[in-house]
């Protein structure tokens, strides 16, 4: 059994973590974004599948082809972070099921099911997408998430070959706090949740 983790890790991950839009001049190390990933990949997914494909554009010729890509409300914030993550999902990701569980003949649970693979594909990507963001805060990065962009273009320019679609975008770097709002409002427990 598990024990809590401290209240100090608990507000960094959590209680006071925010989504920030604009960035200190600090670049994120390659080392970090292994150790971000490396945290990320022990987190769970549907039979270990494993969908999320990560390109984590950082150099300014790549945020140049991520540029046209961005509505345009997120273009400025997206330029200035260190790095931008393109969370995307593997369309074939079944195909590795025989590495990733090889205790089932997982892979045939999939294979000419397009709705299965599409659902679990976008599921588990969107869960491996919220990993990292809680591995990056942990590692002290503060993240940015986002969903205004256009698919197909971005698609187009990164995955040409479609064995890959984007799911959305997370910025990440070290936050200017001076520029967060103030926290926006959250549910109370007996509002949105049951106990049956």
């Amino acid at each position: 059994m598990s024990t809590p983790i401290s209240k100090t890790a608990l507000e960094q991950l959590f209680l006071d973590a925010r989504t920030h839009s604009h960035w200190q001049a600090r670049e994120v190390p390659d080392s970090v974004l292994v150790h971000l990933f490396d945290l990320m990949k022990h987190c769970p997914t549907s039979a270990n599948c494993s969908p999320a494909r990560l390109v984590f554009v950082k150099t300014p010729e790549a945020k140049a082809r991520l540029k046209p890509c961005l509505a345009e409300g997120n273009v400025e914030k997206t330029l200035a972070a260190p790095v931008t993550v393109i969370v995307a999902l593997d369309n074939r990701f079944y195909e590795h099921l025989p590495f990733l569980f090889p205790h089932a003949d997982a892979r045939s649970w999939f294979e000419g099911n397009q709705p299965l693979i599409d659902a679990t594909a976008f599921r588990n990507s969107s869960l491996q997408g919220a990993y990292l963001i809680l591995a990056a805060r942990s590692l002290g990065l503060d993240c940015g998430p986002m969903s205004g962009f256009d698919p197909a273009r971005l698609n187009a320019e990164f995955f040409p070959d479609g064995r890959f679609s984007a799911n959305f975008l997370v910025n990440l770097g070290y936050g200017d706090a001076s520029k967060l709002y103030p926290r926006n409002p959250r549910f109370e427990f007996d509002t949105v949740c049951s106990v049956l």
